[in-house]
């Protein structure tokens, strides 16, 4: 017997509603992580007094605080998000987390408090990207994942572009209060979607019928009807994706960590790493570079990132439309090989006046373009990868899949990423030089585009009238049809 619907359920478990509701909460995550960091001088030498010496260290000690708990946290937000029946319940805990972490944040007066609360938001970025990622997946499915974080985060990226131009307007206008206003200003909004939101599952228990292609797909993936799909469905398993019997107990509990044997697993992850580590860098370097090059005061600051994430709104929908389309490989080696020069030329920017700030700009512009680029294909290539484990061994990854265990482990290595790449370009900035920590980056570019190269897969999985084909071909030839 269906039970009665709730009200609104049709455009409520709605895949645009989705969407939007998951952009969402990952552009408001984006938003209070992007709100202090043109502040982050600014606060620890007007409110906590430090000497203007420190100020790059304790910065970079406050982003690195964000992304290690994010990154510790992920796993841990992957395995439980699995023991919810539904995705919507730790969803709905990032949300009060993460206001909890930015009044602690904007109100602290010491040092521990505004690394605690840093702690408490990069827990609760874990819990919004592991859930929210993993939403992504199960709505749109595996093969539609490029586009549709290509432009999630293009949306989404807008967040982190505003966040430091309105921060520091409001914090030259107002003090911290204006910045933690609209903070929670947008958290109340975010929270509201979240309550609002009802998953496709869960809408199917209700017996709503959607015609989404999305949801067609993900219906005949899951279930045994009669249809185009019922001969992919039996056809057998690729043999070399079977995880042999008798693992350790981690593989068992977390069997995800198996698909780490493939060359392509671990080059999606290396590339997720580096991202986020040059991403890290600049959001650690551009605020003290401004102040000590340039005696930029918040204002100023803030609207220097726009370079580097304006590229993100317009170039991560078509790099994930051409992920989809012509795989990861291409995109991944072409972004990652032109950021080696790139961070090669920031080594040319000076102290100076109008002409070196456009300089900067300029880089900062085409760095971040490259940037874009390489984000939607790292998660493509996890997705695809485990995709083939889950299809060889369904009964491993459990009644929801792997995609929450994805979505921790691209988090993972993102935060970890993130933790990395703050202290490891404060620390060559004070060691050797803004121009010197430069090369550093620039020679982590060029790895990334080389192994890129070497070792990231195929196109995405073929149609199923030429996988069939594939495999029937295969055996005729007295081949294994893997």
């Amino acid at each position: 017997m269906i039970k009665a619907a709730p009200w609104g359920l049709k455009w409520r478990s709605n895949t645009p509603f989705i969407l939007t509701t998951v952009a969402l909460g990952l552009f408001t995550d984006l938003f209070l992580y992007g709100l202090p960091v043109p502040l982050l001088p600014y606060i620890l030498e007007d409110r906590l007094h430090l000497p203007v010496d420190k100020t790059q260290l304790h910065s970079s000690s406050l982003l690195a605080a964000h992304a290690v708990s994010s990154a510790v946290f992920c796993p841990v937000a992957g395995i439980l998000t699995d023991k919810f029946s539904g995705r919507k319940v730790p969803y709905l805990i990032g949300v009060l987390v993460l206001l909890l972490a930015a009044i602690l944040f904007f109100l602290g007066g010491s040092m521990p408090i505004l690394v605690f609360a840093r702690v408490l938001q990069g827990i609760s970025g874990a819990w919004v990207w592991t859930v929210g990622q993993a939403i992504l997946i199960d709505t749109v499915g595996a093969e539609n994942v490029g586009k549709a974080t290509g432009s999630i985060f293009g949306l989404i990226s807008v967040g982190a572009l505003v966040a430091p131009v309105l921060s520091g307007i409001l914090y030259h206008r107002t003090g911290v209060m204006g910045p933690l206003a609209l903070g929670c200003s947008l958290l109340g909004v975010d929270l509201v979607m979240r309550l609002l939101m009802i998953e496709k599952k869960t809408a199917a228990d209700f017996g709503l019928e959607n015609g989404d292609p999305a949801e067609q797909h993900h219906r005949a993936e899951n279930t045994h009807e009669e249809g185009a799909e019922t001969p992919l469905l039996k056809t057998p398993p690729d043999q070399a994706y079977l995880i042999p019997p008798n693992q350790p107990r981690v593989i068992e509990a977390y069997p995800i960590l198996y698909c780490f044997k493939d060359a392509r697993m671990l080059t999606a992850n290396w590339i997720t790493l580096i991202q986020a580590t040059l991403l890290g860098g600049l959001d650690a370097t551009v605020p003290t570079v401004a102040e000590e090059y340039y005696d930029f005061n918040p204002l100023q600051t803030g609207l220097l990132f726009i370079p580097i994430v304006l590229p993100m709104l317009m170039i991560g929908p078509v790099a994930g439309l051409i992920t989809d389309r012509q795989g990861p490989k291409t995109i991944v080696v072409v972004g990652f090989g032109l950021l080696m020069p790139l961070f090669i030329l920031l080594r040319l920017v000076q102290p100076g006046g109008l002409d070196q700030i456009l300089k900067y700009c300029l880089i900062l512009t085409l760095c971040g373009t490259c940037l874009a680029a390489t984000n939607p294909p790292a998660l493509v290539e996890s997705t695809l990868v485990v995709e083939k484990y889950h299809k060889a061994n369904p009964e491993m990854f459990g009644p929801n899949g792997p995609y929450a265990k994805i979505s921790s482990i691209t988090g993972f290595t993102y935060n970890a990423g993130t933790a990395v790449g703050p202290l490891l370009a404060g620390a060559l900035k004070d060691a050797v030089g803004y121009g010197n920590m430069n090369l550093v980056t620039a020679a982590l570019s060029f790895i990334t585009a080389f192994l890129a190269f070497f070792y990231t897969g195929e196109k995405p999985v073929a149609t199923d009238a030429q996988t069939v084909a594939r495999r029937q071909d295969g055996c005729k030839d007295g081949n294994d049809p893997a």
